[in-house]
């Protein structure tokens, strides 16, 4: 942390117009959660699934030995795919012949086959005070203690039951669950469960600032989990406590300026004596 904080104080005073006023330290906590998930693989469909669906659409067949003879295939080929397209839900048996699911119909006319789903699980972060998950990994995080947000309390009804399905699907995404390559796309498809496996405290970094150009009080704050300035954090911050520094700083510095002005005329005026 120490060495992080010297970088970004060299960083801020790049800019001559920004005085840093004050520097503290203290850590946002973050929740892991195990996501539980399915996805599905896309692929174009092969020709000989397009041929089958399209001949359980138009006409009436009702075994794999018509089939086959109809379209001078192995029946071996031609049972592998209809076991395939009945466990993925695009063909049925009604009143003993095959007809296309609606979702057998939506497939043939995209020509993409999904395949069965498969189960995976993830750990992910996820912030109450940002209200969302946060990109990092926990292991790398400085074990030193930390003096917790003074926010944090704002958001601590947060329970993992509230997670909204998106920002959990989000939160895969971010994390390359998802994939295209060639005629193959991996998907997301459902969000299972979310649970809670442990808390951590992610260690910031808050620089008050003062431009002067701009007569401007501001915060910075850098998040060690991210690696990145906070712009949640600091509009949070901001937002709570500018007013208040520009009491506190700037009565302090007056007092300052006063009795150095206090102390010089004291001393002119014995020097006049």
């Amino acid at each position: 942390m120490k060495e992080v904080k010297q970088r970004l104080t060299r960083e801020l005073q790049q800019d001559f117009n920004v005085k840093i006023m004050d520097t503290l330290a203290w850590g946002v906590p973050v929740h892991s959660i195990d996501i539980a998930f399915q996805t599905v693989k896309r692929t174009t469909m092969d020709i000989l699934m397009k041929m089958m669906l399209l001949a359980f659409q138009k006409g009436s067949i009702a075994t794999a030995t018509e089939l086959s003879d109809m379209l001078l295939v192995e029946q071996l080929f031609i049972n592998d795919l209809i076991d395939k397209m009945t466990r993925t839900k695009m063909i049925d048996k009604i009143d003993d012949v095959f007809t296309l699911t609606d979702l057998g119909e939506q497939q043939l006319e995209k020509g993409i086959f999904e395949h069965e789903p498969e189960d995976a699980s993830q750990t992910a972060c996820y912030s109450p005070c940002h209200q969302s998950f946060l990109t990092g990994d926990v292991e790398e995080l400085s074990s030193e203690k930390q003096e917790l947000y003074r926010y944090q309390q704002e958001f601590a009804d947060w329970t993992v039951k509230s997670l909204a399905k998106l920002d959990a699907v989000a939160a895969l995404q971010s994390l390359g669950i998802e994939s295209s390559e060639g005629n193959l796309q991996i998907v997301i498809s459902k969000i299972v469960s979310a649970t809670t496996v442990q808390t951590d405290t992610v260690p910031c970094l808050e620089f008050r600032l003062y431009n002067q150009a701009e007569d401007v009080l501001y915060a910075r704050i850098w998040n060690t989990l991210t690696n990145q300035w906070d712009a949640t954090l600091e509009a949070q911050v901001n937002d709570k406590e500018r007013k208040k520094w520009r009491e506190d700083y700037f009565s302090e510095f007056s007092k300052f300026f006063c009795t150095e002005s206090e102390a010089s005329a004291t001393e002119n005026l014995h020097f006049h004596k």
